[in-house]
């Protein structure tokens, strides 16, 4: 027997199939009857489409699964596409012949459900538009950061998620038991990154992150994905330059192959080809303290970190993304040296999305002085004699080199407008939460 040919939703949508007979797949969206009547919303990957299951149009047992069949029970179709102004899309599938694959039992998931329930719940409401849409804008952004960075010349490398030294602060460290001694899971793949440009020169990572942040908020994951460069011969400047285009590029990318996605999730997506399409502003902390204190009213002492509610004000004034360079050098981590031309501040930068999503890229050139890092881990309380192999690199041939990592979820919030960053992953781990 031939293979059967199956027609995807979002192809019947172009206007090709109608008037012909096709095959289509996929799960019940919506289903409500009146009399001799089924009318269904079938879902697949690429949208949602009205079939129509007339009795007498088919079998009537056919037409007895039809009526039987509840939300999410899986499907085989064949019918006959017809225009129908009415019909969501535009179209409709006069159905001919129905093949119940499984008959879903009561779906749990109802209107208005409490977030915690669809946390619990996780496994089903994946399957949701929403959510769907905002996996395939995550594929899009990943797919782009590998494809941006390959055509900069960049090679992939891979970190280990298990590493004996902490990067970006002891507190936030999660232990993990390793036979008879215990080790960590990875809160950036940055210190081994330095160890791979004196070989690679230009790299970049995709991989886990793991921070023990008692954070409760929406902007925060206890495992999340970062997207991480690092390359010799590069200052603080030439990174943050990386950084824009990067973010330029990967809007670029979704604009181009997920406008349905965004629609879906009521994102202005005009507003966004004008970000794409816009230079990004370059401040200074310096310069952040003085807008907040002339626009906002607000005296933030020189020294302090910005907070979210800082940053989120800092952003009213701007409708782009915002590099801040040169914080405060007591309040960065070990490896980020002081500027020459300001020494109370660091060769770093965060770069800031608009509208109140914070922080989505963060780096900084890297310290080639042992004598200072060396100090600032004995202020940390750190055992410096474990960074001795960091510190070989800038014993045998060391370069000035820089590089900065970019919060996945946080990256795919904004795009998507999305309230929360748990719903930017698959199945989130927070500070209460590690199942499903």
């Amino acid at each position: 027997m031939p293979k059967t040919k199956w027609t995807q939703i979002e192809e019947v949508m172009t206007g090709e199939f109608t008037g012909k007979t096709i095959h289509s797949r996929g799960w019940i969206y919506r289903t409500r009857s009146s009399g001799n009547i089924v009318f269904m919303m079938l879902r697949d990957v690429t949208g949602v489409i009205q079939a129509t299951v007339k009795k007498g149009n088919l079998p009537d047992a056919e037409f007895e699964d039809a009526l039987k069949a509840l939300i999410e029970s899986s499907v085989h179709i064949t019918g006959t596409v017809r225009e129908d102004k009415r019909a969501p899309g535009g179209y409709e599938l006069q159905v001919t012949n129905l093949s119940v694959v499984n008959f879903a039992e009561p779906f749990p998931i109802t209107k208005d459900q409490s977030p915690e329930l669809l946390l619990d719940l996780r496994h089903l409401w994946i399957r949701s538009r929403k959510i769907t849409a905002i996996l395939k804008i995550r594929s899009t952004v990943v797919g782009a950061i590998h494809s941006f960075f390959r055509d900069q010349g960049f090679y992939e490398y891979d970190a280990p998620v298990l590493q004996p030294n902490q990067c970006e602060g002891g507190s936030t460290l999660f232990e993990v038991k390793y036979y008879e001694d215990k080790t960590y899971l990875s809160q950036s793949w940055q210190l081994y990154a330095e160890a791979g440009i004196f070989a690679l020169e230009k790299i970049y990572n995709m991989g886990p992150t793991f921070r023990a942040e008692k954070s409760k908020t929406s902007r925060h994951l206890s495992e999340f994905w970062m997207a991480e460069m690092e390359a010799a011969w590069m200052d603080l400047s030439d990174v943050v330059s990386i950084a824009k285009d990067e973010i330029h590029y990967i809007l670029m990318q979704v604009l181009q192959k997920n406008r349905k996605d965004l629609e879906v999730l009521g994102q202005d997506i005009a507003k966004l080809e004008e970000i794409a399409s816009s230079e990004f502003p370059t401040i200074t902390y310096t310069e952040a303290l003085h807008i907040l204190k002339e626009k906002e009213g607000m005296g933030i002492e020189w020294g302090k970190d910005l907070r979210t509610i800082e940053e989120d004000k800092l952003m009213n004034h701007f409708k782009t993304p915002v590099v801040v360079t040169n914080y405060p050098v007591e309040i960065m981590a070990f490896y980020k040296p002081k500027d020459e031309k300001d020494p109370k501040t660091a060769l770093c930068f965060d770069m800031l999305a608009p509208e109140g999503y914070g922080e989505i890229i963060g780096g900084s050139q890297r310290s080639t002085d042992i004598a200072a890092m060396t100090e600032r881990l004995k202020e940390m309380g750190e055992k410096v004699d474990n960074y001795q192999w960091y510190f070989d690199l800038r014993r045998f041939g060391s370069v000035p080199h820089a590089g900065y990592g970019l919060g996945v979820e946080r990256l795919v919030a904004w795009i998507c407008k999305t309230e929360n960053i748990k719903d930017t992953i698959p199945f989130p781990r927070t500070l209460l939460r590690f199942k499903p």
